[in-house]
């Protein structure tokens, strides 16, 4: 062989090796950064869904289980339910919804809307190459789960929601009650106050932690007073207005609430605030869904101290659920819980979901 031929061959594998170089940089550059599981078992995926990608914890075989998590939460919200479902023979997987976690945090309010969320749950379901999926979901992920049920009927072999009930479609987008529940909406209620363009999460993002220790707590847990008394929205934003709690309660350790808070201060907490903004717009663009019901297996948990229910009980909850959902399959309420009922009450949000799970065909 030529030394022409030899210095042509290496320069060749030179300029291989950069290129190769430059697309693994370019790779490394533009990949979702994320950080590695903090439970023993469960691994992450960045998965591309209905035009983004999501960080989706991921555990076990079989038929696929989908946990949809509410505000302000994560796929950490679900650390008690995935290994327990797993050990019973399915395929888990809890993403970061759009907006949280290390998932992505498209720009537009209207990205967050109820047809991008519940597309996004039919895209998972389409990713991990399953026709169908049980899906389960707790507070602003009910209202996924509920929604998805209806948009996308055809996805959802069963369901389970916690904390949000479901009695069919409004006669009116849901704003305009609350305005005239809080005085015109000169009164401060957290719903409408996220409606303010960028005022919310600029507040909880210059205090994750103080918002977070606030929210995440029991119904019994002592606080010190709040700061700001004075009902109309003038005299503050939130954060103030709850009580700091004095403990955490005995369902939250430390090193979650470190974890949660530094999921959040990654984040922010537009995209999650989002979903809120969206509450008119879902129900002005699903007009469909007037008289709409679910024939899929239906199942209702929460705590009986749950601030969304309202000290509704098991009878008015059945009745309420039933104008929507075909086969309600069980409405159950746990004495003493609030509204983290799956991180409160680990032991019997698990019995619940694997009796349901176990009466469905597998």
């Amino acid at each position: 062989m030529s030394l022409k031929t030899i210095a042509a061959r290496f320069n060749g594998g030179i300029r291989a090796l950069v290129a190769f170089a430059a697309l693994a940089l370019a790779a490394c550059a533009t990949a979702p950064e994320t950080t590695p599981s903090p439970l023993p078992g469960v691994s992450f995926r960045m998965v591309e869904t209905n035009g983004v990608t999501l960080r989706v914890a991921e555990m076990g075989e079989g038929p696929l289980v989908v946990l949809v998590h509410g505000w302000p939460e994560s796929w950490y919200s679900w650390r008690h339910q995935i290994p327990a479902i797993a050990a019973a023979g399915y395929k888990v997987i809890a993403p970061d919804m759009r907006g949280y976690g290390y998932s992505d945090k498209p720009a537009a309010v209207a990205d967050y809307d109820i047809h991008h969320t519940t597309a996004d749950i039919a895209g998972l379901i389409d990713a991990y190459g399953a026709e169908n999926a049980v899906v389960i979901g707790h507070d602003w992920g009910a209202i996924v789960t509920w929604n998805t049920a209806l948009l996308h009927s055809d996805r959802v072999s069963a369901m389970i929601a916690m904390s949000v009930p479901n009695g069919g479609r409004a006669t009116a987008a849901p704003t305009i009650g609350m305005k005239a529940a809080n005085a015109g909406g000169e009164n401060f209620y957290y719903i409408l106050y996220h409606q303010e363009p960028g005022v919310a999460e600029a507040e909880y993002d210059a205090d994750p932690r103080g918002l977070l220790a606030r929210l995440y707590a029991s119904p019994d847990t002592p606080r010190d007073p709040p700061t700001v008394t004075d009902p109309k929205r003038s005299a503050g934003g939130w954060i103030p207005r709850l009580g700091n709690p004095k403990q955490l309660p005995p369902w939250l350790t430390q090193q979650d609430l470190d974890y949660i808070t530094g999921e959040f201060a990654h984040a922010g907490f537009r995209g999650g605030v989002n979903y809120y903004r969206n509450m008119d717009r879902n129900w002005e663009t699903t007009p469909q869904l007037a008289g709409a019901r679910i024939k899929a297996p239906v199942a209702f948990l929460a705590g009986t101290e749950d601030i969304v229910i309202r000290g509704a009980k098991e009878p008015a909850l059945r009745a309420q659920m039933s104008r929507v959902a075909d086969d309600l399959r069980a409405v159950t309420l746990v004495p003493g819980a609030g509204h983290w009922i799956q991180q409160e009450k680990p032991q019997e949000t698990n019995a619940f979901i694997l009796d349901f799970l176990a009466s469905l065909p597998k």
